[in-house]
């Protein structure tokens, strides 16, 4: 993967996003897509729309969304010490101990979350699984209340601690892997065919949505704006290659062996082929997953939309998810843009996608 490509994933992993608060990192997209792009536009909603080719037909959406899990500041106590809730599907569990950074209008202000000591604890206290947020606060050096009031505000967005980690040569970890990663790959795909010079004949829509951790919202109101025919999502998925997961579960998923390629209801059968054709055509590895249900992605949302969309999921192996060391594989990124790419060149004006 070129080396600018990985920088840009880098600054999209190291800038602040939480769900409802993406604006830092759609400035950044719209700055690096710009000169790949013949027309950019954000909505009301705070979607980014990166078009090619906007006048060729059909109309095709990628969608990857940019939020990520976080935290806000709900409370501030007398002695100064802050106390949040969730944005998004936190895993409780990792949050003690944890570093934060709270994001304010005069810049970042770090904090680390406090917690009754263990030897402090009651025997049923000790036990218990799941930890109440709550019960947990935000330490960031404050004095008092009127002190921590100087440096943040109720409603200010928070995150995990920001950074790529490089992890041996391959594997990436992050925070918000879920789903910059896919934002990252729907903007590659696009860079990847305007700098090949190869005709495209369908208009092609790559979108960083918003808000998809609290309901697919961007996704949805970006795809009615657009009017789609074809529809492609680009999420995280589990891998299932660590200790103690059962791939009954998740299927057998690995780090490193390709995109994964998503079968079931949620999916337009005549565009899952073109998927699987284009990938066995082009030599690039995927694996296959089945959902028997409407997926928790965009492309829950994609697929019904105004008259009905044909909708299509492509997923990164993801271990770790909704933790701060979500770990992802380099190469499955670079495939996955390649495999998004490839397909979106195939489609034409005579390409049905009508199930018969």
């Amino acid at each position: 993967m070129k080396a600018n490509s990985i920088e840009f994933l880098q600054q999209l992993l190291e800038t602040p996003s939480p769900s409802g608060f993406e604006q830092p990192v759609q400035r950044l997209i719209r700055t690096r897509m710009e000169p790949f792009a013949d027309k950019i536009e954000s909505d009301v909603h705070g979607n980014t729309m990166v078009a090619l080719n906007p006048k060729g037909s059909p109309r095709v959406m990628l969608a990857g969304h940019v939020d990520q899990i976080g935290f806000m500041v709900r409370y501030i106590s007398e002695k100064g010490f802050v106390h949040f809730r969730p944005i998004g599907g936190i895993d409780s569990t990792v949050v003690p101990g944890l570093a934060l950074t709270v994001h304010t209008h005069k810049g970042p202000i770090e904090g680390v979350v406090g917690r009754k000591a263990i030897h402090l604890m009651k025997p049923e206290e000790r036990n218990k699984a799941k930890v109440d947020l709550s019960q947990l606060w935000l330490d960031i050096g404050a004095k008092d209340k009127k002190q921590c009031e100087k440096w943040v505000a109720i409603g200010d967005p928070i995150t995990y601690r920001l950074g790529m980690t490089r992890l041996g040569r391959d594997l990436l970890a992050s925070p918000g892997m879920d789903d910059k990663a896919g934002a990252f790959v729907v903007m590659e795909a696009l860079r990847i065919i305007r700098s090949s010079r190869r005709k495209c004949t369908c208009a092609l829509f790559a979108v960083s949505t918003v808000q998809e951790e609290l309901g697919l919202r961007g996704a949805r109101t970006a795809c009615y704006g657009i009017d789609p025919s074809v529809g492609i999502a680009v999420d995280v998925t589990h891998a299932g290659d660590f200790p103690g997961v059962d791939k009954r579960v998740t299927g057998d998923i690995s780090l490193g062996k390709g995109p994964v390629i998503t079968i079931g209801p949620n999916i337009n059968p005549k565009l899952g082929e073109i998927f699987e054709s284009t990938a066995a055509k082009k030599k690039i590895p995927y694996q296959r997953e089945g959902a028997a249900h409407a997926t928790g992605t965009d492309a829950n949302a994609i697929q019904i939309t105004r008259a009905g969309v044909a909708a299509g999921l492509i997923s990164i192996p993801n271990r770790y998810m909704h933790t701060p060391v979500e770990v992802i594989h380099q190469k499955d990124l670079e495939n996955t843009a390649r495999l998004l790419a490839e397909t979106c060149l195939q489609i034409t004006p005579k390409t049905d996608f009508i199930p018969r």
